[in-house]
């Protein structure tokens, strides 16, 4: 069954990464970098005769020390004329402003009374562990925690949001000036996750919850298909079997995959390159994004390299 936190980390909000903690949580040591590793992630590209189209996935937090961004990713990023990102990162306030507001839940009940008892001690034990007492975390809506729970726990064992492709991505094209621009804003991306109904939130923390004591180890699988290049396993993970919410899956995937379908073929009909980077969950599996360009009639060819 596809379980809704490998969903999460595949489409995971790169907004969040960037994310203020509460004031009262404290940071964790993390892990050593590890040593230098060669990846070759997934590229594909769309081209005419007067316009081409990069498509590469990310992993949007990564441990230092993965070597991703050379070979024909580097040249594909060199040969286009701008950047195009799921969103550009918002300034440190608007995003503590789109957290409070979107993010948490002032009045009714709080996050601990959302739950099925069995969960509530567990969700205490892993706040606690990230640094988050129940004062910090039980006005959070379910989705909030889902993720802060995900991103905290991964930066405690290493993982680095500096090192996501986004992030070095985005001081490439600064350096280069290239233009950087969104397939989405910031304040739609949240929508989509704020927007979900109470019960698809609180089954993704409930999994999120089960998930836990695992999450380091599927994190690494996932990072390892995505440095090989294996789109079917990234697909594997998300697609095998029925969800618990196909509302989640439709809302932060499907739809999502639809509508930057619809973007690339309408670029088309300008001239120019461009590279466009989204979460590799969305370039993987029967609803991936060059899926929905072969039914708009765009073919999408993997890059071997």
């Amino acid at each position: 069954m596809t379980r809704l936190p490998r969903l999460l980390r595949a489409v995971l909000p790169t907004l969040l990464l960037a994310a203020p903690l509460p004031a009262c949580a404290q940071p964790a040591p993390t892990a050593r970098a590890a040593a230098v590793q060669d990846a070759d992630p997934a590229l594909w590209v769309v081209r005419d005769a007067d316009t081409t189209i990069y498509l590469f996935g990310t992993i949007h937090v990564l441990k230092p020390g993965l070597t991703w961004f050379d070979e024909a990713v580097r040249q594909a990023f060199d040969r286009s004329d701008e950047l195009k990102l799921e969103i550009v990162e918002a300034d440190p306030a608007t995003m503590a402003t789109l957290v409070r507001t979107q993010g948490l839940s002032p009045t009714g009940p709080t996050l601990t009374e959302k739950l099925p008892a069995a969960d509530r001690p567990v969700l205490t034990r892993w706040m606690k562990q990230i640094g988050l007492p129940p004062a910090a975390y039980d006005r959070m809506r379910p989705w909030l925690a889902a993720s802060m729970l995900q991103v905290q726990s991964l930066v405690q064992v290493g993982y680095d949001p500096a090192s996501g492709p986004e992030q070095v991505l985005t001081a490439a094209a600064k350096t280069a000036g290239k233009p950087v621009t969104g397939l989405e804003t910031v304040e739609q991306q949240i929508g989509f996750f704020a927007g979900l109904s109470d019960g698809a939130q609180v089954a993704m923390l409930d999994e999120t919850l089960d998930e836990m004591p695992t999450l380091q180890r599927s994190m690494g699988r996932m990072v390892d298909e995505w440095a090989r290049g294996k789109t079917d396993l990234i697909a594997k993970e998300l697609n095998d079997g029925i969800t618990r919410s196909p509302e989640a899956m439709r809302v932060l995937l499907t739809d999502r995959n639809k509508r930057w379908a619809d973007w690339i073929a309408a670029r088309m009909a300008q001239p120019g390159t461009v590279f466009v980077a989204v979460g590799a969950g969305h370039l993987a599996g029967p609803a991936s994004v060059q899926a929905e360009l072969a039914r708009r009639g765009v073919r999408a060819q993997r890059v071997r390299y």
